[in-house]
């Protein structure tokens, strides 16, 4: 055998490997895209119900929030009428009552002058020189 020969039997060789490797691999992927294609279709088969699922939920919260906004319209409604209410009672009774009240805190006041004009009992006590001396005690004192 000449080299020519053996160098062509090697590049042989080495074209038997490299076609064997390749085939190796080539059969790996096959089997990889057959479990992702498999793998896709059990996704889809079970997306679409949940998501026949999530739609049902939606048009269902859609709903309820259409509920919630017409019973929040209702509360601004009846919120509106009762400070419309208010500001009517306050108007009307409003000044009147005032005006009554302070008639009667002054015949109050203008009928306890008249009973005594001596200072109420209260128990207040006044300070002197840091110390504390009753209403009565501060009297004898004085007079």
């Amino acid at each position: 055998m000449t080299g020519g020969e053996v160098a062509g039997i090697l590049v042989a060789v080495f074209w038997a490997i490299l076609v064997s490797f390749l085939a190796v691999v080539l059969a790996r992927l096959a089997q990889t895209l057959r479990a992702t294609t498999k793998l896709v279709a059990d996704v889809t088969e079970q997306a679409v119900p949940l998501l026949a699922d999530a739609s049902a939920t939606v048009r269902s919260a859609q709903t309820q929030l259409d509920r919630v906004d017409a019973i929040a319209s209702d509360v601004q409604e009846v919120t509106a009428n009762a400070s419309a209410l208010s500001t009517t009672v306050a108007s009307t009774f409003g000044g009147p009552l005032v005006k009554v009240a302070a008639f009667g805190y002054g015949v109050r006041r203008a009928l306890g002058r008249d009973r005594a004009e001596a200072p109420p009992a209260t128990g207040r006590r006044t300070v002197i020189v840091g110390r504390t001396v009753s209403s009565a005690r501060r009297r004898k004192q004085k007079g």
